[in-house]
């Protein structure tokens, strides 16, 4: 399951959705819930795929707090997810000019008039077969979001932003990207941290993309990819994932037919469709051949947008 793409705000958002519910005991199993009742979701396309994280200065809490309000369909656990934590604004050469909150560097609005650009990774997990992990993201649909129930991630276990915190900051061989990697495989894969260490991450680039999603939300962001080869114990949070598998490249190479072709709705993010058409299967051989070190370039940013 390549798990981790850029950051989703429509993902966090069904999180924090879920999350809301549960606290209110409205629904014991939102992922049941979902599947048993997808008929709700008549005529919305049932499934994305996609692959297992600015210039402007920093916004005041009571700007952000303003803007959460502005959107009225948001609850509480929803904005206190979208401003607890912060991601680490840069520049295009990859330099940290500030900081601001999840809200503001996923909105498009902001993205266009103030050019918020964020640090992001992606991790692509492989097997000791040398499968790679993909995962079905669990996305309830609400206003605040894609209209769509469930992301299928084609995407590395965990794609997520880094947050504005020490641990996650260090950028000696990206050092502080790989604490936030771990982190995220933990907390969305329920992969234990001594089944990936930090030290067995090889990061082999970096892109710069900017992707719009529903007109409201939209991702730009300079991303990390970072590859690592571990047999793990996956136990996914049922509010985050809703299936996982692994697949070799000629599986992958069908899920990317049937996309094209439109089959079962079925639909990649863009960040990982970039990564595929650009790396990811030269890449896959240096990962059967153990030479990914041979294959690292961290000194260019792919601008690919």
């Amino acid at each position: 399951m390549s798990l981790l793409t850029g950051f989703s705000i429509q993902h966090l958002l069904a999180v924090a959705a879920s999350t809301s519910s549960k606290r209110l005991s409205i629904s014991p199993s939102p992922l049941k819930s979902l599947l048993l009742n997808r008929s709700t979701f008549a005529g919305r396309n049932p499934f994305v795929l996609r692959v297992s994280g600015s210039y402007s200065s920093v916004a005041s809490p009571s700007t952000a707090m303003g803007d959460a309000v502005a959107d009225s369909g948001m609850d509480a656990v929803q904005r206190r997810l979208m401003f607890d934590d912060e991601c680490i604004l840069v520049d295009e050469n990859d330099n940290v000019v500030g900081h601001d909150t999840k809200y503001n560097c996923h909105l498009m609005e902001k993205i266009e008039s103030e050019n918020l650009l964020h640090r992001a990774f992606s991790v692509f997990l492989f097997n000791t077969k040398y499968e790679l992990l993909l995962q079905v993201c669990v996305n309830p649909s609400n206003d605040l979001q894609q209209r769509s129930p469930f992301l299928w991630c084609g995407r590395t276990p965990a794609a997520a932003t880094p947050l504005y915190r020490e641990s996650e900051l260090i950028p000696e061989n990206a050092l502080g990207v790989r604490n936030a990697a771990q982190r995220k495989l933990l907390d969305e894969l329920g992969i234990p941290a001594e089944d990936v260490p930090v030290d067995q991450f090889t990061p082999l680039g970096r892109i710069l993309y900017k992707a719009p999603s529903d007109g409201k939300w939209g991702e730009h962001e300079l991303d990390y990819l970072l590859f690592i080869v571990r047999d793990v114990n996956v136990n996914p949070n049922p509010d985050e994932v809703a299936d996982i598998k692994y697949v070799n490249r000629e599986q992958l190479k069908e899920l990317l037919r049937k996309a094209d072709a439109g089959e079962g709705g079925l639909k990649l993010s863009p960040w990982f469709r970039l990564v595929v058409d650009n790396f990811l299967f030269k890449w896959w051989d240096h990962v059967e051949k153990g030479t990914l070190s041979e294959a690292a370039d961290m000194k260019t940013i792919h601008k690919l947008t």
